[in-house]
């Protein structure tokens, strides 16, 4: 007799990562973690995404108990300095003034919780992205057009973004959208869910 399928949780408040995980057409819950997203001292940006993608997978774990639970956490990186999420418009026109001409590094990390088995599984996949050399007044239009205040690094490639672009090198494209499903749907298999 097959044990019964647990239900998955997505442990995240953005539409982008519902949007991501909804295209593997398995049926899954929403639940906001809300964990403080500070990055520690010294901390490099790959540990941080991993840390907050487990932070967030463990943040709803007790009101699901019989759940696999999604963590995901994105950090953008340029120089050395963390591209966090802008917010207003004029932080994001000065990110993407800032990365004008320049290459970010995006350290997206993905893990899943099993509650009753108390075990996590973590995946951490790189995106490079290289901006175009950009005017402040197109820049300052791209903002107003697509409004990217909940990104981090400010551009959406997904969207208008991608005219911000100049070049794009990684594994997983959907990495650099937030969720990273390649590696995920590895995670999955692992855990005893088909995706297909």
């Amino acid at each position: 007799m097959n044990p019964r399928p647990r239900s998955l949780v997505l442990a995240s408040g953005s539409p982008y990562r519902r949007e991501l995980l909804a295209r593997l057409g398995l049926a899954f819950e929403v639940d906001s973690p809300r964990v403080d997203e500070a990055p520690l001292p010294g901390e490099a940006p790959q540990a941080m995404a991993g840390r907050l993608a487990v932070a967030k997978a463990l943040a709803v774990a007790q009101r699901h108990p019989d759940s696999l639970i999604i963590g995901s956490d994105q950090v953008a990186v340029c120089d050395g300095q963390v591209l966090g999420k802008p917010g207003t418009a004029a932080r994001a026109v000065e990110q993407l003034l800032a990365l004008s001409g320049r290459e970010a590094s995006f350290h997206t990390a993905v893990c899943i919780h099993d509650v009753p088995r108390a075990q996590t599984g973590l995946r951490l996949v790189a995106y490079a992205v290289r901006f175009r050399t950009l005017e402040r007044a197109a820049i300052e239009r791209y903002v107003e057009r697509e409004r990217p205040l909940d990104c981090a690094g400010s551009a959406k490639a997904e969207g208008l973004g991608i005219a911000l672009i100049e070049s794009m090198r990684g594994t997983d494209p959907t990495a650099l959208h937030g969720l990273p499903l390649i590696a995920l749907v590895d995670l999955l298999r692992e855990s005893g869910v088909e995706v297909l």
